[in-house]
């Protein structure tokens, strides 16, 4: 492995605790969780040790904590949901930092379809993603906290594709 390249590893719980401190500016702000006691304690997404073991992850690059990505499993296919150290979004990082998620659900699972969900707004990401090999293959709207949005659906084409 690369020294510059990206690490992904099982979500410990000091970590989880870490990455639910995150605070994201307008209008990242919707990316962020409820405090890391409520989270344990409802036993919700990463709070749930037994959840955060089997499909949440962090990355890492050069021993520093760069982000996290769950790898949820929707029937033939793991959808990735990725969440990058608030300090470090906007810096040319996303497509490597998405490219080693995708593989480790590869890695993982392999001839799995990998996808994930995106909101339309977010040219940000959507550009990363794209860069790192994923194709829009879905419109729709879902419900959210703040009521329906409208998202992306978002294929990974490995490049043996």
């Amino acid at each position: 492995m690369q020294a510059d390249s990206f690490e992904v590893r099982t979500m410990t719980e000091e970590e989880a605790e870490t990455v639910s401190s995150w605070h994201y500016e307008a209008p990242y702000d919707v990316y962020g969780w409820m405090p890391w006691d409520e989270m344990k304690k409802l036993g919700i997404e990463f709070g749930d040790p037994e959840l955060r073991e089997q499909q949440y992850v962090t990355v890492y690059r050069n021993n520093l904590l760069h982000g996290f990505a769950q790898l949820f499993p929707l029937g033939g296919t793991t959808r990735i949901g990725i969440g990058m150290h608030p300090d470090l979004c906007g810096q040319g990082m996303g497509t490597e930092f998405v490219q080693a998620v995708a593989e480790e659900a590869l890695k993982r699972i392999p001839g799995q379809e990998i996808d994930l969900e995106v909101l339309t707004w977010n040219q940000r990401a959507i550009k990363a993603y794209r860069k790192a090999g994923f194709t829009i293959t879905d419109l729709y709207e879902r419900m959210t906290p703040e009521g329906m949005k409208p998202f992306y659906c978002m294929v990974y084409r490995t490049s043996a594709e």
